[in-house]
C-alpha cells in the first residue's frame, strides 16, 4: 500500500497532457453514457483535449532556450485546438452523424470500432460524474494502474515468492512502460490490469486453489470482451495453448491429456470456450470484422479508398514492420534483454507457470501484429509483453533473495493448504 500511495502522489506531477488521439473517443462515449447530448459531450471532450495540448505547449516553451521569455502560448493553443476540433465535428453533426454513443470526431466506420468497447467508458462514468472530467480521468487512471501493481504483487506471493521479490514486481509494473501506458486515459491500462487478474487466476490453479482461480480467469476474460474483444480472443487462445504445452511437457506429445490434472483441464476448457465465445458473440452483434480493421489500417482510418488486395498488402506490410521493429530493438536492446532475462527467470524457477506468463506476453505480440504501424505512439500495442519482465525478473531475483531469507530462519511465502512447514 505504501508503494501504491507513493506512485499515486507522484502522478500529481501530470494531471493533464496524458491523452492520446483515442482518449476523446472513450471520453465522449462515457459522457454519452452519463446522459450528455452530442454537442455537450463534444464540448467537454474538446475542452479537455485542448487543455492538455495547451499545458504541454506552455511547459515546452518554458524550457525552450530561444523562446522561454515569451508570453505563455496557452490561450493561442486553446483557440487553435478548439477551432480545429470543432471544424470536423460540426460538419458531421450537421450531416446527421449522431448515431451511437461516441462524438463523430472521425468517419462513422472508424468510430464503429470504439462503439463496441463499452467497458472502459462505463468505468469512467462514476469518476467523471463525481470528480469532473479532468480529475475523474486522472483518478481512474491512478486506480487502474495501482490495481495492476497490486495484482502483480499477488501473483508473485501466490507463487510463494519472497515478499521482497513480490514488492519488486509491483514496483516494476509502476516504473516500466506498462505503468506509464496504464496511466494514459485509454483501454490499455484496463487491459493490463484484467490480464494480470487472469494470470493471478492461473497461479491460483497451479497452487491448488482451482475453483477460485478458474472463476477469476473466466471473469477476467468476460470483462476483457467488453473492453477489447480481440484481446479476449487472443488471451483465451494463448491460455488454452499454455495448458496444452504443460500437458505435452508432463505427459509427452502422444498423451498430452494425461499430463494435465483436472483443474488444468477445466482451465483449458474455460479459456478455449471464452475464445470461441468471443468470436461467436462478435459475429452475432455484428462487430467490425477483421477485414474492416485491416481496411482501417491500410486506408489511414478510411481517409482513402478501400484496398482491393487487402491481405497481400497487409502481409507485405507485416513483414516489413517486423524487420524494422527488430532493427530498432537491436539498436536499443533494453526491451529484448529484459524479455530474455525474465523468461529465463520464470522458466528456471516456475516452469509450469512460465507457460502462462509467456502466453500472456505473446498476446502483446499478437496485438501488435494485428496493427503493424511503426508510427503508433509509444509501442502501446505491444505493452502487454512488458508483463513478462514484471513477473519474470522478480522470479530471477528470487534465487538471490531466498537463500538469505532462509538463512535467517524464516520461511518465505504463504503456506500451502494442508501442509506444515518446519524451520
Amino acid at each position: 500500500m505504501v508503494l501504491a500511495a507513493v506512485f499515486a502522489v507522484l502522478q500529481l506531477a501530470n494531471i493533464t497532457g496524458r491523452d492520446t488521439p483515442d482518449t476523446k473517443n472513450y471520453l465522449s462515449y462515457a459522457l454519452s453514457l452519463r446522459g450528455e447530448n452530442k454537442h455537450d459531450a463534444a464540448a467537454l471532450t474538446i475542452d479537455y483535449v485542448c487543455a492538455g495540448k495547451a499545458s504541454i505547449a506552455r511547459r515546452n516553451q518554458s524550457v525552450n532556450v530561444v523562446h522561454f521569455h515569451r508570453p505563455s502560448p496557452t490561450k493561442r493553443v486553446m483557440e487553435e485546438c478548439r477551432r480545429d476540433q470543432w471544424w470536423g465535428v460540426s460538419k458531421r453533426l450537421a450531416a446527421g452523424e449522431t448515431a451511437g454513443h461516441t462524438v463523430p470526431f472521425m468517419p462513422l466506420r472508424f468510430m464503429r470500432i470504439f462503439e463496441v468497447r463499452p467497458g472502459y467508458p462505463a468505468l469512467l462514468v462514476p469518476f467523471i460524474t463525481v470528480l469532473g472530467v479532468k480529475w475523474g480521468l486522472w483518478a481512474s487512471s491512478v486506480l487502474i494502474t495501482v490495481a495492476g501493481g497490486v495484482l502483480a504483487f499477488l501473483v508473485l506471493r501466490t507463487l510463494r515468492a519472497p515478499t521482497v521479490a513480490a514488492l519488486s514486481g509491483q514496483a516494476l509494473f509502476y516504473v516500466l512502460p506498462c505503468g506509464t501506458t496504464a496511466m494514459r486515459p485509454m483501454t490499455e491500462g484496463l487491459l493490463l490490469t484484467l490480464t494480470l487478474a487472469a494470470l493471478w487466476g492461473c497461479a491460483l490453479v497451479l497452487e491448488g486453489r482451482a475453483r477460485a482461480g478458474t472463476w477469476l480467469v473466466g471473469g477476467s476474460l468476460a470483462l476483457l470482451f467488453t473492453v477489447k474483444h480481440s484481446h479476449a480472443l487472443f488471451l483465451g487462445l494463448c491460455l488454452a495453448g499454455a495448458c496444452a504445452v504443460i500437458g505435452v511437457r508432463r505427459g509427452g506429445p502422444r498423451r498430452p491429456l494425461r499430463g494435465l490434472t483436472g483443474p488444468l483441464r477445466t482451465l483449458a476448457t474455460v479459456a478455449g470456450c471464452a475464445a470461441v465465445a468471443a468470436v461467436a458473440v462478435a459475429k452475432v452483434l455484428h462487430y467490425p470484422s477483421e477485414s474492416e480493421s485491416l481496411q482501417d489500417l491500410l486506408t489511414a482510418h478510411f481517409s482513402r479508398p478501400d484496398r482491393t488486395h487487402l491481405w497481400s498488402e497487409f502481409l507485405h506490410l507485416e513483414l516489413s514492420f517486423w524487420v524494422e521493429w527488430l532493427r530498432r530493438q537491436f539498436w536499443e536492446p533494453l526491451f529484448l534483454t529484459t524479455l530474455v532475462a525474465a523468461a529465463w527467470g520464470a522458466l528456471r524457477r516456475r516452469p509450469a507457470f512460465a507457460a502462462f506468463l509467456l502466453a500472456v506476453a505473446f498476446t502483446g505480440a499478437l496485438n501488435q501484429a494485428g496493427h503493424p504501424d511503426i508510427n503508433i505512439w509509444g509501442d502501446r500495442l505491444i505493452v502487454l509483453a512488458w508483463l513478462l519482465p514484471v513477473v519474470g525478473l522478480p522470479l530471477l531475483l528470487e534465487g538471490v533473495v531466498r537463500p538469505r531469507v532462509e538463512a535467517s530462519g524464516t520461511v518465505p511465502g504463504p503456506l500451502k493448504r494442508h501442509t506444515e512447514v518446519a524451520r
